[in-house]
C-alpha cells in the first residue's frame, strides 16, 4: 500500500518517452515527477521516492526529499504569504501550505515556525502551527534510558521543552544542559523518568550519566572558585580524586570529557583550566 506523504519503496515498471512509472504492486502507477530516473537505476529497480497528491488529485512521486513528512513536526521557513495562506520550503519544488485557519497567529515571511504535516480531506499535503493537539503531555509507554528523537521547543522556567519522536512533550532542565540548544534543533535524547504524574523528563546523555552530569556541575563550580584552575586531571590517582569529589576516577573522566567536548575546559598533564 502506498502512503502519501511519506518515503515509500516503489519499483521503476515503465518508461516512456520522459514519463517514469512507478509501482507497489498493488496500489497502480505512479508518475515519477522528477522526469527522469537517478543514474544507474532502470526498468525492475526499487527507488526510494516521496509521494504526493499532484493539482489534479493524482498520486506523484519523486527522489528529491523533504525536511519532513506527514505526522511529522518541523521546523520551517516561511517564504511567501498570499490569501490561501502562507508557504514554507521544506525541500521540494512546490511550497508547503498553511491555511489560515492552521495558524495561531499570521505568519511573517522570512520567519521560522514549528508545524505538524498533515493530509486534508483531499488528500493534499498541508501544515498547522497548532501542534498542540498532536502532542501528548504524558505516557506510560516510555522507559527510563530509551534512546528518542528530540525537536527543541519553548523555553520555560525550568528548562527547555522539547518535543519526542514527533509525539510527546518532555522537559530538559536548566542546570543539566552543558551546550548550546536552540529552538528548532533536533537532537537525539535519552528518557530520564516519567514521573508519578505520567511527564516526562529528559536527557541529552547516555543512560548512567546522571552522576556525570552533577559532577560536572561541580567540577565548573571548583573552577570558578579557583581563577578557572584545577591541578586534577585524567591522570591524577583515584584517591586524589576520590578526595576532591567523592566519585570513582572513572566517572571523573567521563565528567571532564563531556566538559571538553562541549568546549567548556582544556586539559594538560597538570590540570583542567576554564575556556
Amino acid at each position: 500500500m502506498i502512503n502519501i506523504g511519506k518515503i515509500n519503496k516503489l519499483n521503476v515498471v515503465k518508461q516512456q518517452g520522459a514519463d517514469v512509472y512507478l509501482d507497489d504492486g498493488t496500489s497502480g502507477k505512479v508518475l515519477l515527477a522528477d522526469k527522469r530516473l537517478p543514474a544507474n537505476c532502470g526498468i525492475g529497480d526499487t527507488l526510494d521516492v516521496f509521494v504526493y497528491a499532484d493539482a489534479e488529485g493524482h498520486l506523484a512521486a519523486t527522489a528529491k526529499m523533504p525536511l519532513a513528512q506527514v505526522d511529522e513536526i518541523a521546523w520551517l521557513k516561511v517564504v511567501s504569504v498570499n490569501y490561501t495562506g502562507a508557504f514554507l520550503d521544506w525541500g521540494l519544488p512546490k511550497d508547503l501550505l498553511v491555511p489560515f485557519g492552521e495558524q495561531h497567529h499570521e505568519m511573517v515571511v522570512g520567519e521560522y515556525y514549528l508545524v505538524k504535516l498533515f493530509l486534508d480531506e483531499q488528500n493534499r499535503i498541508a501544515a498547522t502551527t497548532k501542534i498542540n493537539r498532536f502532542i501528548e503531555d504524558t505516557s506510560v509507554y516510555f522507559k527510563p534510558g530509551q534512546k528518542v528523537s528530540l525537536l527543541i521547543a519553548d523555553t520555560t522556567d525550568l528548562g527547555i521543552k522539547a518535543i519526542i519522536n514527533h509525539t510527546h512533550w518532555g522537559m530538559l532542565y536548566q542546570n543539566e544542559l552543558f551546550q548550546p540548544i536552540r529552538k528548532g534543533q533536533k537532537l537525539d535524547g535519552y528518557i530520564k523518568q516519567v514521573r508519578d504524574d505520567y511527564k516526562i523528563d529528559l536527557t541529552l546523555h547516555e543512560p548512567g550519566y546522571a552522576k556525570v552530569e552533577s559532577l560536572t556541575e561541580k567540577i565548573l563550580a571548583q573552577l570558578e572558585a579557583n581563577n578557572g584552575v584545577l591541578l586534577l586531571s585524567d591522570k591524577s590517582p583515584p584517591d586524589a580524586i576520590y578526595a576532591a569529589f567523592g566519585v570513582s576516577k572513572k566517572v571523573f573522566k567521563q565528567a571532564i570529557g563531556a566538559l571538553y567536548k562541549d568546549h567548556k575546559i582544556t586539559l594538560d598533564k597538570t590540570g583542567i583550566r576554564l575556556v
